[in-house]
């Protein structure tokens, strides 16, 4: 059946409101309008206004009055409208969020679910298309999902709604509205659990979220050069999934990790360095990064220029020394593409 994210995600709200009530969702326009890109169209008309309700702009105030809900019992599911509108809220997240548990030595928790869309591929601007996943995941108390899929954008939704602690619900823009033959699952999928998207034999692509389709489409283009590139979907940031990949690149001896976010300190920084951590002695070549660039984000013109696309993962790939000479260019670039 052919669907979409974005319907994906508003079925499994539904269907989470419709299972449990004490599932609520709120946030800027998301009742009357359905949200910018209309991910809870609908929901209000059929739940109520106790159910899905707008909220003002106003996030740190958002995400703490879904605390106060969750401590009562409640498990709101909010709405950021857009990633970079949720720094106002980081203090409530970091802060109290990320830590409740914890600090009530397990007394209480926060079943949150925050809903970002996040990335770029929209042609927006600055505030529109930030990728913030690394400052979630730095956050200990916080789980960080992101779907690639029309099937995981549904599963891990609802795995995020029924799990006890908080989660951040990372989801690609650009993903949103295009079109796959696909099945939602019967069941939710279980965190933790990184999935092979493609086998090869000769290098390992690793990628989440917008990054996904872009390691897919240049695996599928490495072939005219001779290369069986694996691509393996992460999914969950945390909790991470380190047998799937560190199988996947000791099998293949080499591995690229491609994000969409700027290279500098990030999630792609922290999987290639547990790659070389668990591989070291499998690897023939160092690990390489295919990232944004290290700038804040462009304007629409120049978003094409900003983004990792398959041009620069399959340079990254021709790097990764296929023979016994160094890459002279190693020299003057550096190990991240």
């Amino acid at each position: 059946m052919a669907t979409t994210m974005a319907k994906a995600l508003n079925t499994a709200l539904a269907d989470a409101l419709a299972a449990d009530d004490r599932v609520v969702v709120f946030g800027e326009d998301v009742g009357q309008l359905g949200g910018v890109f209309r991910i809870t169209d609908g929901l209000q008309a059929r739940f109520g206004e106790n159910r899905c309700f707008d909220t003002p702009l106003a996030e740190a105030g958002i995400v703490g009055f879904a605390v106060g809900l969750a401590m009562s019992g409640l498990r709101p599911v909010v709405e950021m409208q857009f990633d970079a509108f949720a720094y106002p809220a980081f203090e409530q997240i970091a802060s109290h969020v990320a830590k409740l548990r914890n600090r009530t030595r397990g007394a209480l928790s926060v079943p949150i679910v925050i809903r970002v869309p996040y990335a770029g591929g929209i042609g927006g601007v600055e505030h529109h298309c930030d990728s913030s996943e690394a400052y979630y995941a730095h956050t200990p108390g916080l789980k960080v999902v992101t779907p690639a899929t029309v099937e995981d954008a549904y599963s891990l939704l609802r795995e995020a709604i029924d799990d006890p602690d908080p989660v951040v619900f990372m989801e690609p823009k650009k993903l949103y509205f295009a079109s796959a033959d696909a099945e939602l699952p019967a069941r939710a999928e279980p965190f933790g659990r990184a999935v092979v998207r493609r086998p090869g034999r000769d290098a390992t692509l690793v990628a989440y979220g917008p990054a996904v389709p872009v390691a897919l489409e240049a695996a599928e283009a490495a072939r005219e050069e001779g290369w069986d590139l694996e691509v393996v979907d992460v999914r969950t940031i945390v909790p991470f999934d380190d047998a799937t990949i560190t199988a996947s690149v000791r099998r293949t001896g080499r591995c690229v990790v491609i994000q969409e976010a700027p290279g500098f300190a990030g999630v792609g920084a922290e999987i290639a360095a547990r790659v070389q951590e668990r591989c070291f002695h499998a690897l023939h070549a160092p690990v390489l990064r295919v990232a944004g660039l290290d700038i804040p984000y462009p304007a629409p013109m120049l978003e094409h220029t900003h983004l990792p696309g398959v041009d620069r993962v399959l340079d990254a790939v021709a790097r990764l020394q296929w023979d016994d000479q160094p890459d002279p260019r190693w020299a003057a670039q550096g190990s991240a593409a």
